[in-house]
């Protein structure tokens, strides 16, 4: 969901930002070595630091029926060793040069970073060159990783309700795309998963062919090419299967589950079928989208936050997520808690009224120019962390887009008319396109794990 805090922060500030504020794409390095792997970097001299990403084309919407988890498990047992680095090298090795690391698996991709002083770049491109293609996943420490995540599932899902109501209504609004199934994995795979499965993961994704080298930082662009030359250029490439369209059907109505879970509080997730950026056949749309999100949930003076929160007080809280970025189709997502004395299905119903708002009266120039200032200021704020700036070229590539589109958004938003949002709105935000996950609390106890969920098409 979108950071209201973060958004809030950024509108206090927009007024003091120009209006013609753009960010220049000339300062990413473009290089590709002959085994494939691309290189990105980006110079920014304002502390002696570096940050250093390894992207792999791989992640949750990879993986089919069976095998579900199973990026996210490799990324674990990314860390558990080769043989010139053996479990617990890496990251002790990293820790004695001063930095930092960790890794993340997401729907459309795998990444290992590490933040170092600048002077201690070779350190981690040496350790990353070595495990893209010499990582031993021995079955002993496979079983015990393994043993973790399935832990983790529990703590961060099925212990925790809306997290649980959240899978849940993925899995429900989508059929055959992938984003249905969960980043962590279901159980049942978990259950029945076998280090073969991630031998065979790895030999299929983890290649230079496969991967992006993103670094930013107080570094030079010739210097970087020339010392991943020195690591990266002697793997060899691997032939990577384009992977098939998986499309969903078109939906023809309404779709609405019930989630009963252990909580304190109802919940309600809400989404609409939109496309993404690559997706969409009008390039202007998600940006509109984007846009309306932002004046239905961005910050203390949107919308929800105005009217349903503050004015009518019948929610805690109301926010909107949306994906402009991914590789695939994506969701509107809008989510909220109801207050004391209200009930999930009269939040729902404000929530509608509001989008209903949208869709018969254009959102006045003002509103529009504070939604738009307030996105343009969050990309300031974006460009104080080098690890962002890296997160978003890596992210951008990795999905199988321009990382320059990073330096157009703020111009792409600003070209955005109360006529596009009012269009897609309405084009968008239709009932039958609609997906519908309540959390209908139950009650707590202490040491028991109890979920059910009832689904009605």
């Amino acid at each position: 969901m979108r950071n209201s805090l973060l958004g809030f922060v950024a509108f206090c500030l927009a007024g003091v930002l120009p209006g013609n504020i753009a960010f220049a794409a000339a300062d990413v390095h473009e290089f590709k070595m002959a085994n494939g792997m691309k290189v990105l970097v980006k110079e920014d001299h304002r502390a002696p630091i570096v940050v250093s990403q390894v992207w792999y084309k791989v992640g949750s919407s990879y993986e089919h029926s069976g095998i579900t988890g199973v990026s996210h498990v490799l990324e674990h047992m990314m860390f558990k060793g080769t043989e010139k680095h053996p479990a617990g090298e890496f990251s002790r090795i990293i820790a004695e040069n001063g930095g930092r690391e960790n890794a993340f698996t997401g729907k459309d991709f795998t990444a290992y970073f590490q933040q170092l002083e600048k002077s201690r770049l070779k350190v981690s491109f040496e350790m990353e060159a070595d495990r893209m293609r010499n990582l031993l996943l021995p079955e002993k420490e496979f079983k015990k990783e393994l043993a973790v995540v399935m832990e983790e599932r529990r703590m961060r899902t099925e212990d925790k309700a809306t997290a649980l109501t959240v899978e849940q209504f993925y899995a429900t609004a989508y059929s055959n795309n992938p984003y249905h199934q969960p980043i962590i994995g279901w159980m049942n795979d978990l259950k029945n998963m076998q280090v073969t499965d991630l031998r065979q993961w790895y030999q299929k994704f983890y290649a230079p062919n496969n991967a992006t080298l993103v670094v930013v930082g107080d570094v030079s662009a010739e210097e970087v090419f020339s010392l991943a030359k020195k690591y990266f250029a002697d793997i060899k490439p691997s032939e990577i299967a384009s992977t098939k369209p998986r499309l969903d059907a078109e939906q023809k109505g309404q779709r609405r589950i019930t989630v009963k879970a252990p909580a304190r509080l109802p919940y309600m997730v809400m989404g609409y079928k939109v496309p993404s950026y690559k997706t969409a056949k009008e390039k202007w749309e998600p940006y509109a989208l984007d846009v309306l999100a932002y004046i239905l949930s961005g910050g203390s003076s949107s919308r929800f936050s105005k009217s349903l929160v503050r004015k009518q007080q019948i929610a805690v809280s109301a926010d909107t997520g949306y994906g402009l970025f991914s590789r695939l189709n994506e969701m509107f997502l809008i989510d909220g808690t109801p207050a004391k004395g209200y009930s999930v299905k009269q939040l729902e119903q404000a929530i509608n009224k509001e989008i209903e708002k949208i869709k018969n009266k254009r959102v006045t120039d003002k509103e529009l120019e504070r939604i738009k200032a307030q996105a343009v200021a969050e990309k300031v704020y974006e460009k104080d962390s080098v690890f962002y700036q890296a997160m978003q070229i890596g992210m951008l590539e990795t999905v199988g887009l321009d990382w320059r589109l990073n330096s157009e958004y703020t111009k792409r938003i600003r070209e955005v008319t109360a006529e596009q949002i009012q269009a897609v709105a309405k084009k968008y935000l239709v009932k039958d396109t609609l997906t519908v996950a309540v959390l209908d609390p139950q009650p707590l106890k202490s040491g028991k794990r109890h979920t059910a969920v009832s689904v009605r098409h």
